[in-house]
């Protein structure tokens, strides 16, 4: 399985199996250039990974702006967009972002997942890409918005789909039990789900992961890394954005032990390991340089022999 192999989804879209997250173009935690973010897509795109996925919510808006320049000269085939739904940006002269660097603080967040929501902030979203369409709308986020997600914005997402705005419709979380609600209780095409099937957590393999395979709903696994422990397991590593647990630490450091026994690296199982699942068709791997697009690249086309896996489902 090689980073640029394609693999069509139930709807007929073909993405990459390896996929550029756009958080760190948005600026989180570390500033970057525009220029440096045209030249990472670029490097993506020549390399064969097509599936970019964004959000409003990275550096409020940045992140679609500089896809949008990146792209702008380039064949609308050859790229497939995700952007997400559920935050509106609205002006605001006060909002300070902490974690994008970059953002855009003339606006904050609203969570809004009302059809009207849904509507408005693709219009917003299109327009700082500079395109007609995206071809996947995940919700996003709905924690405290489950019904809402369910009843609101589902509804409106598969009119769109319908009308042919979109082509598949999504959910994107980092918790398993509302898209595996979502699953049970609408048509939904996809899930991107972060950090819950990973080498240190595979909480997604529990139900979310059989009921996709059940209800042909494909599953792209983001957050591969657990948000840093699974690049570089070492004191002050963070776990799901926290300072990891002594217990988490000595975990991730006897998987790469037995990696090590392998000759296998640590990052290249944590990017390949979500698709030894059927129910996994793409991981998304964030980038905030063309050097992180050639490394990662490197190490998701190594190969893994099959006895790994088997080692390390023993690992506890």
């Amino acid at each position: 399985m090689k980073h640029n192999d394609l693999v069509t989804l139930r709807t007929g879209v073909q993405i990459s199996r390896l996929g550029l997250g756009t958080a760190a173009i948005g600026g989180l935690y570390k500033s970057v250039s525009d220029q440096e973010c045209t030249k990472t897509i670029h490097a993506c795109l020549d390399a064969g990974i097509n599936f970019i996925d964004t959000a409003p919510h990275y550096g409020k808006g940045t992140s679609e702006r500089r896809i949008g320049a990146a792209l702008k000269e380039l064949p609308r085939s050859s790229f497939v967009i995700s952007t997400k739904i559920g935050r509106l940006l609205v002006p605001s002269t006060t909002d300070i972002d902490d974690f994008f660097i970059d953002a855009d603080n003339t606006v904050e967040r609203k969570f809004d997942y009302s059809a009207h929501g849904v509507r408005a902030s693709l219009e917003s979203s299109l327009e700082r890409l500079g395109l007609d369409s995206v071809e996947i709308l995940f919700i996003h986020d709905p924690d405290a918005n489950p019904d809402e997600a369910i009843f609101e914005a589902f509804p409106e997402l598969a009119k769109m789909r319908s009308e042919g705005i979109i082509k598949a419709i999504g959910i994107g979380m980092n918790q398993c039990e509302t898209p595996t609600r979502v699953i049970k209780e609408t048509d939904i095409d996809l899930v991107l789900i972060a950090g819950r099937y990973s080498l240190l957590d595979q909480g997604a393999a529990k139900e979310l992961l059989p009921i996709a395979v059940e209800r042909n709903v494909d599953i792209i696994a983001a957050g591969v890394f657990n948000s840093g422990i699974l690049a570089n397991p070492v004191k002050g590593a963070t776990f799901d954005y926290v300072p990891a647990s002594d217990e988490l630490l000595a975990r991730a450091v006897r998987i790469r032990d037995v990696l090590e026994s392998h000759g296998v690296s640590l990052t290249a199982a944590a990017m390949q390991f979500p698709l030894q699942h059927p129910a996994v068709k793409s991981v998304l791997v964030g980038c905030r340089s063309v050097a992180e697009v050639e490394s990662n690249i490197l190490e998701f086309d190594k190969t893994i022999p099959n006895k790994v896996w088997e080692d390390l489902a023993s690992v506890q």
